[in-house]
């Protein structure tokens, strides 16, 4: 996992050329162009869509994770807490895919706010859309990044 402000995004360079790629997509230009509709980068090994939606009740989230891909949450408006947790502890509820969701207890949480980003690597189980306080809006941009084939 890696959390830190978009204009810090240069300093997580050299992790794998794909994320490298993502990073740099980190500004407000490239931001505001994502739409619901996803953009392909690379294909399936790299793409990016924006996601609107309101935040949820703790107990209405659930546990995801992935084998094959990483995630760079991106928050635009809004604010929503991210639970993180390797999936060793977690209990399994559905699979599909490189789709993975999970039930348990969080070993981390970060506050997402307008200027964050969060990566998630394959195999951080991530409990998303939590909402902090109230639940509200919430806009967000999520690169998609294929590491393993």
């Amino acid at each position: 996992m890696i959390w830190g402000k978009n204009r810090d995004a240069a300093a997580y360079r050299g992790v794998h050329p794909r994320l490298d790629r993502a990073l740099a997509c980190l500004t407000e230009e490239f931001l505001a162009g994502v739409g619901t509709e996803t953009k392909q980068l690379e294909g399936d090994a790299l793409y990016v869509t924006r996601f609107d939606y309101r935040t949820l009740p703790f107990e209405e989230t659930f546990f995801e994770a992935h084998r094959r891909y990483l995630d760079v949450h991106v928050m635009r408006e809004g604010c929503e807490r991210v639970d993180v947790a390797h999936p060793d502890g977690l209990t399994l509820r559905e699979h599909r895919d490189d789709f993975y969701g999970l039930r348990g207890d969080a070993e981390q949480s970060v506050i997402l706010r307008p200027g964050d980003f969060l990566v998630v690597f394959p195999g951080d189980a991530h409990r998303l859309k939590i909402a902090v306080g109230e639940p509200a809006a919430v806009s967000k941009v999520v690169f998609k990044i294929l590491v393993y084939e």
